[in-house]
Formats: C-alpha cells, sequence, structure tokens
C-alpha cells in the first residue's frame, strides 16, 4: 500500500504547522516535568522545574492565542476526505478540546499560583502578574483542577497522537502530510 501524497498540498498553511509542532514540544516537555517537580522534595532542583513549568505554560497560552489568530486568518483544509464518519466526529471532537484544554490548562495553573502567593518568572525574563488574591484553599481547588485538567490533556493527547499514528503507519492514508512540514 503506497501513502496518498495527493491530498498534500490541501494541508495547513506553514504557520499552523510551525505553531503545531512547536506546542507540541512545549507540552511534551511541560507534562513529565509536572510530574518530577510535584514528586521532588523542596529544594533548588524542584524550584527551577517549577519555574520551567510555568514558563513553558505561558509559552503555551501564548501560542494557544497565536494558533487562534492564525486559524482565523488563515483558515483550516477541509476535512480529510477518505475519513469514515467515526474518524471525523472524533478527529473534530478531539481537536475542540485540545483547543480547549491549550488555554484552560495555563490559565488554571497561573491563577492557582497567583492564589497560591507565589511568583511566576518567565525563563527569569519577567514575571507574570497575580490573576488573583493569595488565597490558599483557592489555589488547592483551581491546582487540584489544574492536575485532574492534565489527566484529561494527557487522555486527549494519547488519542490524537494514537490517530495520527494509525493514519500514518496503519492505514497509510496521507492524512499526516497535511500537518508535517513539506519537505521539497
Amino acid at each position: 500500500m503506497t501513502i496518498d501524497r495527493a491530498v498534500e498540498g490541501e494541508g495547513y498553511s506553514a504557520p499552523a504547522k510551525w505553531i503545531h509542532w512547536i506546542m507540541a514540544v512545549c507540552i511534551l516537555v511541560t507534562i513529565p516535568v509536572g510530574i518530577a517537580m510535584v514528586r521532588l522534595e523542596s529544594g533548588p532542583l524542584q524550584n527551577q522545574l517549577f519555574d520551567l513549568h510555568r514558563s513553558l505554560g505561558f509559552v503555551i497560552l501564548v501560542l494557544a492565542v497565536i494558533r487562534v489568530i492564525v486559524r482565523w486568518s488563515l483558515g483550516a483544509p477541509a476535512p480529510y476526505p477518505g475519513l469514515t464518519p467515526f474518524q471525523r466526529v472524533a478527529s473534530n471532537v478531539a481537536h475542540k478540546l485540545l483547543y480547549v484544554l491549550i488555554f484552560v490548562m495555563p490559565l488554571l495553573g497561573w491563577a492557582g499560583t497567583s492564589a497560591f502567593g507565589a511568583p511566576i518568572h518567565v525563563f527569569g525574563l519577567f514575571e507574570l502578574p497575580p490573576l488573583l488574591a493569595k488565597d490558599e484553599a483557592l489555589s488547592k481547588v483551581l491546582l487540584g483542577l489544574h492536575t485532574y485538567t492534565a489527566f484529561f490533556m494527557v487522555a486527549v493527547l494519547g488519542a490524537h497522537i494514537g490517530g495520527a499514528l494509525m493514519h500514518a503507519l496503519i492505514l497509510r492514508d496521507g492524512v499526516i502530510w497535511r500537518m508535517l512540514p513539506s519537505w521539497r
């Protein structure tokens, strides 16, 4: 079976592809950093991981805003014509959930950290203003929501990555070419 590249030209715009892959790297680094930071003893390494996690969260939020602007201004290709009705619905749901999560996750983290009273330094370059006044009880709720939402994000990402791999390696139907950079 060969890969159908006929729809390759009907892919996402170059800016959309770049933002997608930069966000993917940021998210795939942020998740294990988040897991590691809460398992470490208090100290300099834990503080550095918290700073890295928060910095990457801010980058993800900024990229999310840019991503919506790019999608609004440049559009997106029509759905791949070879998808089954189930694949079309699953893809649509996963993409919409990911769009919501790339905004909700960083905002919950920022709000929870603000309510905790901790500063958010972005790569040591500047400090974000707090979104909320210090309130440790509220912080526990917000950071708890951030944690549970992270588990949900991992599940949705797993489905998204699994779907992409299925199309690339099993179905070999050309869907993956819509988001891959052009190699010409």
